[in-house]
């Protein structure tokens, strides 16, 4: 009767933990998708940054510094990073379009140009998909790194290399408020 006992709870051991570990290897699948999905979403505006440049070359022979600010923070942000680096250098790249489209104010011709606001719609389309992206991987991240914290998974988590797994989070110009001015 006793080894009755010791295998019935040997096999329920045995299921709880495959239990367990098939819970957390989904979660860490699941984070990892969700980063996949922000890099979909960022390939997506790299692609549209040449486009964008070409569009305005024209009218920016005086403006050079722009554009290759542009292209080396296009370039530093296509680099494989950290997601927290990542976002840094997505802060940097935003900035740089951002110049870009404030000196496009001194241009009229280029102001009203139907390129430049095709993609100025295209890429505000691109920024607020990336930004879902970026949402849904918070979230996955914060159910992932509660699951391995937790009571038992803790205690599994830990022994079998699952680590807490770093936020996308928002730095530089993206933290500040918006000013908003009516004159």
């Amino acid at each position: 009767m006793l080894i009755i006992i010791f295998v019935v709870i040997a096999v329920v051991l045995v299921v709880f933990a495959i239990s367990t570990y098939n819970g957390l290897v989904r979660r860490r699948n699941e984070v990892e998708e969700a980063y996949r999905q922000i890099d979909v979403q960022l390939k997506r505006r790299y692609d549209l940054i040449p486009n964008l440049l070409e569009g305005v070359k024209k009218y920016f022979r005086q403006e050079q510094e722009v554009l290759t600010s542009i292209t080396e923070a296009r370039a530093r942000a296509m680099k494989p990073q950290s997601p927290g680096q990542q976002a840094q250098s997505e802060a940097q790249l935003s900035g740089t379009i951002g110049n870009l489209f404030a000196v496009a104010e001194n241009y009229p011709d280029l102001k009203s140009n139907t390129v430049l606001l095709d993609f100025q719609e295209e890429l505000s389309s691109t920024e607020n998909k990336i930004s879902f992206a970026r949402q849904h991987y918070n979230d996955s991240v914060q159910v992932y790194n509660t699951k391995i914290q937790s009571f038992p998974a803790v205690i599994f988590s830990r022994m079998l290399g699952f680590t807490e797994k770093e936020y996308f989070e928002a730095v530089g110009p993206e933290r500040e408020s918006v000013t908003v001015s009516y004159n």
